[in-house]
């Protein structure tokens, strides 16, 4: 799935419903209340790829900060170090992670981030046009008033009891440690600021349902919808047992085109597996060739052959023997 997600509301959901079934809808056999379990289920069911990556930066006071209300999973996190406030925006190129080491090429007619300051809504981090080619951090604090993170450290997570967090940081050797609890991030210290990359929860700003929205899932959203619409009449004494079963079969293809649409993976991802199988056959190959290698590649010279020097200091001779 290497395209930019779109989504949409349930409600827009239940309004493509109710017009397949329209009578039904007319006679009121279609709750909207009790069918947001089964789109949620659906969103779960396709993964955590069709959640959106967000970026904030948390203020830590009293060794804990509020994590966002919109919180599902975290990626990873970072503890912020000093910064300097600048009026205009760095130059360089956005990048979505750190280990991003595809290299940019702009689109025809594009114009080259490092020739133009890009903008920056709130959070993000941009590797520089300079020969260092480092990654800096940049928080939008107002109105042509930039923060930019020069130093930052890696967080360790540790004691997660729920599934929020499956990211490098579950196993970083960092000093600086965090633990996610109640909604707040637990820190060891006491004042600072975090930096916290994580996937979204599927809602809005005005805490309505999200979908998916593309043809090869909407009618996954759908089928699984109506299914449940023909289950409930079913359970209330209608007879419409064959439209239940024709649903259903074609729920399973809808879930399956779904599925494989949501797990295509992209360039980035196809060209990482790349890396690590080529990775795999080189030490296929060669790993065979190492208990063979010397440990030191200068060999010794023979003790035989080896000249022992002695030097007399009686006189102006000396002699020279050959163990």
């Amino acid at each position: 799935m290497g395209v930019s997600n779109k989504y949409r509301t349930f409600t827009s959901l239940m309004e493509d419903v109710s017009i397949d079934f329209s009578t039904y809808a007319l006679e009121g056999m279609i709750e909207p209340a009790q069918l947001i379990k089964v789109a949620t289920r659906v969103n779960y069911d396709l993964g955590l790829k069709i959640h959106r990556t967000k970026e904030v930066i948390i203020d830590i006071e009293h060794g804990r900060g509020q994590l966002p209300m919109d919180f599902a999973f975290m990626n990873y996190a970072f503890r912020c170090g000093t910064y300097t406030v600048n009026a205009t925006m760095p130059s360089g190129t956005h990048v979505e992670t750190f280990n991003n080491d595809v290299p940019y090429v702009p689109a025809p007619g594009e114009v080259a981030p490092c020739e133009e300051s890009g903008t920056c809504k709130d959070v993000c981090v941009i590797k520089t046009c300079d020969d260092k080619n480092t990654h800096q951090l940049i928080q939008r604090v107002g109105p042509n008033q930039y923060r930019q993170f020069d130093h930052w450290s890696q967080l360790r997570i540790q004691n997660v009891n729920d599934p929020v967090c499956f990211c490098p940081s579950l196993g970083a050797q960092s000093l600086d440690v965090a633990e996610i609890r109640d909604g707040f991030l637990v820190t060891t210290f006491r004042t600072g600021k975090a930096y916290i990359s994580y996937q979204g929860a599927m809602e809005d700003a005005w805490g309505d349902l999200l979908v998916l929205d593309h043809p090869y899932c909407n009618e996954y959203y759908e089928y699984a919808l109506k299914q449940r619409i023909l289950e409930n009449m079913v359970w209330n004494g209608e007879n419409v047992s064959q439209q239940l079963q024709l649903v259903e079969t074609r729920l399973r293809g809808a879930r399956n085109n779904a599925l494989s649409f949501v797990n295509t993976p992209d360039f980035a991802e196809m060209r990482k597996v790349f890396t690590m199988n080529r990775r795999a056959q080189y030490h296929n190959y060669y790993n065979m060739f190492l208990s063979y290698a010397p440990a030191n590649p200068v060999l010794p010279m023979p003790s035989a052959f080896t000249p022992n020097i002695n030097t007399s200091t009686t006189g102006t001779s000396s002699t020279c023997t050959t163990s």
